[in-house]
């Protein structure tokens, strides 16, 4: 039996995922589970602006579900994370609600956490591969 993992990567941003020793995406039983993704930039860097570090969170997770043969539609489960949740929460929904689609909408767990290494926003999803 073997436990080697199916990861998936997309196109760019290998050099970051090899830095901090993760995979972006991995594939198991029809799944894939997601990391959870941030805003960065091509170098890493957090958007300084909320609402386009937001966009970009989601343009990152975008392209980990393409490279998978997936899009949000397929989310089935949402882990949220957000600094200062009392103070950002509406603008962050008010975002994300470009690119959460329309109902049925897939599970969500929010927390609000105090850190998030330089960045104000996380999301972790569980995606259903294509047949």
């Amino acid at each position: 039996m073997s436990n080697k993992r199916d990861a998936v990567f997309p196109a760019e941003r290998h050099a970051l995922y090899e830095r901090h020793r993760y995979s972006p995406a991995i594939r198991s039983n029809g799944f894939l589970f997601v990391s959870g993704q941030v805003g960065s930039r091509m170098d890493g860097s957090p958007e300084p602006d909320l609402k386009d570090q937001v966009r970009r969170t989601f343009a990152n997770l975008d392209a980990i579900l393409a490279e998978a043969g997936c899009s949000f539609a397929d989310v089935v489960d949402t882990t949220i994370f957000m600094v200062d949740p009392h103070t950002r929460f509406e603008t962050l929904w008010e975002v994300a609600a470009d690119y959460w689609g329309e109902a049925p909408y897939p599970t969500v767990t929010a927390m609000g956490v105090t850190w998030l290494a330089g960045f104000d926003f996380e999301i972790k999803v569980i995606a259903r591969l294509p047949d």
